[in-house]
């Protein structure tokens, strides 16, 4: 089944730190960009992070900047998000898809809860 998996959200303080993971199945996710999106309640679904295909280029939101790094293993087929000195707002659920725009993508994957809260 072709299908993009999220994982590694979860509850964190403020100041904490989390990985994201995006692997593939059943396609080779290095031949796409892969962004980073999220979405809160009552609010659109934006772009995070996005990351080349071939050289690696990267696109950072400018409330992230700073904080996140986007990389990605193609032996593991796996794009991963490292979220540093998170805040609360960057509560949301995370998800990744195989362009830097949500409604150009291919593949979508289903999303991973990150909470951020004393």
């Amino acid at each position: 089944q072709v299908q993009l998996v999220e994982s590694g959200g979860g509850l964190v303080q403020p100041g904490g730190s989390l990985r994201l993971s995006c692997t593939a199945s059943r396609f080779t996710l290095g031949h796409y960009v892969v962004g980073w999106f999220r979405q809160s309640p009552g609010r659109e679904r934006e772009a995070v992070s996005c990351i080349g295909a071939s050289d690696g280029s990267t696109y950072y939101r400018d409330s992230v900047q700073g904080r996140f790094t986007i990389s990605r293993d193609n032996a593991k087929n796996t794009v991963y998000l490292q979220m540093n000195s998170l805040k609360p707002e960057d509560t949301a659920v995370y998800s990744c898809a195989t362009d830097c725009q949500w409604d150009g993508s291919e593949y979508w994957g289903q999303g991973t809860q990150v909470t951020v809260s004393s």
